[in-house]
């Protein structure tokens, strides 16, 4: 195998049920073929795609010092979760907090590595975001401030120019130039955690903003019947939105009314924090505020349990709530995972099972009966390099 990417070949049930090989050339999809029936062939899709990651295992993006080990150690654990390509997401902090971060991150994406190559940039969320409780969500009060083009010029700086989506408030003085600005540069702005009016947020959009960032949270407990801010993005047909699936953060009658609303202009995010992998417990979060991981996953802040503090759980089990309770297919599934957040990325070379794509692939076993699905992985590949294995519990070769 090259030191660089891959090469290999290997059998699966695509989410339409055909049985299908797959085949890599040096990190790249070479052919993508039917093939025989065979008992026991997992499903097989192209590698799934989170866009929101805080961190996983113990590692951090948003401790006090974010190190290679945080980097590593969340990766890793990604790769036992079908993950082949992620946004490390640094929130809101100061900036001292913030730029030592992203240095960090961009010094393990410029590794030619599976770590490397798992790595598609950087996304910032805040610190231009409401000061709102509610829509600040569990960002720190003290740290949320306007847009600041040249604070942000010095943190992508450090980030070797990986920044590529930003999460903010089109509210904030400044916000509308700056989404002008992100855009202008082919940086993705999208709207998150804030209180926005119907015309700021049209006023984002028109400016070049594209996405709204996990869409149904960050926001007031109560709001107006309508208008109001969620109404409002989902109607706004030049927003991809994003979803927390994880049955915790949107109720799944919201869920599926929202996933409907926006059709083909949706994918599934994680926004899964260090403390996803760890048991059960009270924590310190990323921000120094406690927080309470229960044994179902909810995880909240200790003195105002509404609020949410990020999710502890992985894409997988958005993947078992959209096949569960919400009965969808498959393959309408996986998308939210795979073409659909390419697509809002901009990433062309990602997401399908193409001839002439990147060679990432997700293998897993999904079992249902009635409204429960179980997903486990069995495979992750990244260019064409077998990272994790079921049968190996770990890294290995293809």
């Amino acid at each position: 195998m090259s030191a660089a990417t891959g090469s290999g070949c290997w059998q699966g049930r695509a989410a339409n049920g055909q049985a299908v090989e797959v085949r890599i050339e040096a990190g790249v999809i070479l052919s993508v073929a039917c093939t025989e029936e065979k008992e026991d062939l997992p499903w097989i899709s192209a590698g799934w795609i989170d866009l929101q990651v805080n961190g996983a295992n113990g590692g951090d993006f948003n401790g006090h010092q974010t190190t290679l080990e945080d980097v590593d150690r969340t990766t890793r654990y990604l790769w036992t979760k079908g993950v082949t390509r992620y946004l490390p997401t640094v929130i809101t902090g100061s900036f001292e907090r913030m730029n030592r971060a992203m240095a960090a991150i961009a010094e393990a994406a410029a590794e030619p590595t599976p770590l490397g190559r798992t790595i598609g940039g950087i996304h910032m969320e805040g610190p231009y975001l409401s000061g709102e409780r509610g829509p600040r969500g569990a960002h720190d009060a003290r740290q949320v401030r306007d847009p600041d083009a040249e604070e942000f010029e010095r943190l992508q700086r450090s980030a070797g120019g990986r920044i590529v989506l930003v999460t903010l408030a089109p509210e904030r003085e400044g916000a509308i130039p700056f989404v002008r600005e992100l855009a202008g540069r082919g940086i993705v702005a999208s709207i998150g955690h804030s209180a926005a009016s119907g015309e700021q947020i049209a006023s984002a959009a028109e400016a070049g903003a594209s996405m709204s960032t996990h869409l149904g949270n960050g926001s007031h407990l109560m709001l107006p019947r309508h208008p109001n801010y969620l109404w409002e993005q989902l109607a706004d047909e030049r927003l991809i939105a994003g979803f927390i699936a994880d049955g915790h953060h949107l109720p799944l009658s919201t869920l599926k009314a929202m996933l409907r609303a926006k059709g083909e202009q949706a994918f599934v995010v994680s926004d899964c924090v260090s403390l996803a992998g760890m048991p059960p417990g009270e924590y310190e979060g990323e921000i120094g505020e406690r927080v309470v991981l229960r044994e179902d996953g909810r995880l909240y802040l200790a003195d105002d349990p509404g609020i949410l503090a990020g999710s502890a759980s992985t894409l997988e089990k958005g993947i078992e709530t959209l096949v569960g309770p919400l009965r969808y297919s498959l393959a309408d599934a996986i998308a939210l995972v795979t073409e659909r957040p390419a697509k809002a990325m901009g990433w062309q070379n990602f997401g399908r099972l193409e001839p002439g794509l990147q060679g990432n692939l997700t293998l897993f076993e999904c079992e249902r009966s009635g409204e429960r699905a179980s997903v486990r992985i069995v495979e992750t590949v990244v260019a064409g390099e077998s990272v994790y294995r079921q049968a190996e519990g770990g890294p290995g070769g293809s």
